[in-house]
């Protein structure tokens, strides 16, 4: 088992909950943060041990968080256990979160405002709703025009971006509405 700090818990814990209110299984999401702060790569029975959580919903989790692309097992000289470590870094965990949460929230709520507005394109009669509906698709479309953008910025290029704020903030100032 592998012995957590006081702060080492608090994040885990946090994680979990946050994984919660993500709409991501707690445990899934306290494997998750385990593997992102542990200095080099853990077993399930590692994990397992060290949360404290059954085996085989370690095994279940670890499947999960593979089938997503966030983890990779790694294998070492002499040892058949199966090693798991995060892929990427920060900036790539985060950039899945966002897609993630995309995929699961905005994309279903995209779809059906389209085939509301559509629907209602054929009835003339509830004008108010047909143009709430519009302004809130345009919203969700221009929403998914800037994500689709970003996908194809380098994350080095998004922290430059993010680190130079109060410039980025004083250009935007010169295109007033």
């Amino acid at each position: 088992m592998i012995q957590l700090t006081p702060i080492q818990k608090k994040f885990i814990i946090h994680w979990g909950e946050m994984g919660e209110r993500w709409g991501i299984n707690r445990t899934i999401a306290q494997i998750h943060g385990l593997l992102y702060l542990s200095p080099e790569p853990l077993n399930a029975e590692e994990i397992s041990e060290t949360l404290s959580v059954a085996r085989s919903t370690v095994s279940v989790g670890l499947h999960e968080l593979q089938s997503w692309g966030i983890i990779k097992v790694v294998h070492t000289l002499g040892d058949r256990t199966d090693r798991f470590e995060i892929k990427g870094d920060v900036w790539e965990m985060f950039r899945w979160i966002v897609d993630y949460r995309k995929r699961r929230e905005v994309d279903p709520t995209l779809e059906a405002l389209r085939d509301s507005v559509a629907q209602l394109e054929q009835n003339q009669e509830d004008e108010h709703t047909k143009q709430k509906m519009g302004e809130m698709l345009e919203l969700f479309e221009t929403a998914d025009s800037l994500y689709a953008q970003a996908q194809n910025v380098s994350t080095r290029t998004i922290v430059r971006i993010a680190r130079m704020s109060d410039i980025v903030a004083k250009l935007l100032r010169l295109f007033p509405d």
